[in-house]
């Protein structure tokens, strides 16, 4: 038996499913079912986990596999007594693709790449060591990057995993010292260590913000954070 939350985000995620292949975003999530923080839609995932309604993918941003549904709405989906669920879905949704038409053209060639230095690894998770020597190079291609140098770091932790960096992707940045609120930063503490991490601003002070609820936000006084790029893109080997 499923409570009325657990069932209304298994058909929210079942459509969203159905309607682009790519699952909802925690934000989405907890903005669908009408909850405050994204802790709650981590319990209800569990719930349906354990239930057996829906699988976690290893290794994966926002795999979610549906197992099954409910006998009262499979397969046809029509919730009992003719009361299905209006999720209010956000518009523009991050993830979301198109299925190609079957008379599409074949997409065109990739055009120029560039070559990208790979500078070490960057923590999304508890910092570790400032960024090191140039160790190798990426090849990206260039209508994927933004005017500006470019640097490419290894992710190592799961802080940023509800934004979609993952243990092991890794991330291309633009050289910067400055970003606005919001933004997804490489951040320099005490000039001794880095990390990956949503830049929010609060008067004097500095928030470096993990997308994950199993770590706080670090608020920092003046003078010690320095901002080394701001995120552009990333890629991740399977």
């Amino acid at each position: 038996m499923l409570t009325r939350k657990q069932h209304e985000l298994l058909l929210f995620i079942h459509e969203r499913l159905k309607e682009t292949g790519v699952p909802p975003s925690f934000d989405e999530m907890k903005d669908a079912l009408d909850l405050k923080s994204k802790s709650g839609i981590h319990r209800l995932i569990t719930a349906l986990e354990e239930r057996g309604f829906i699988r976690r993918l290893p290794n994966r941003a926002r795999a979610l596999e549906i197992v099954k549904l409910p006998e009262s709405v499979a397969p046809g989906l029509a919730a009992p007594r003719g009361q299905g669920f209006s999720p209010s879905v956000i518009e523009g949704s991050r993830g979301k693709a198109e299925a190609p038409s079957p008379s599409a053209p074949p997409p065109e060639p990739q055009g120029e790449t560039v070559s990208i230095p790979v500078m070490g690894r960057i923590a999304a998770g508890v910092p570790i060591e400032a960024i090191q020597s140039h160790s190798h190079t990426v090849s990206m291609p260039a209508d994927l990057l933004s005017s500006g140098e470019h640097y490419a770091l290894e992710v190592r932790g799961d802080s940023m995993i509800d934004a979609g960096i993952l243990d092991g992707d890794t991330v291309v940045i633009r050289k910067s010292d400055s970003a606005e609120s919001g933004e997804i930063v490489v951040a320099l503490i005490d000039d001794e260590e880095a990390t990956l991490k949503r830049l929010r601003k609060k008067g004097a002070s500095i928030a470096l913000e993990a997308a994950n609820p199993a770590y706080e936000t670090r608020i920092f006084g003046p003078g010690r954070v320095r901002i080394q790029g701001k995120l552009v893109s990333l890629f991740r080997r399977y």
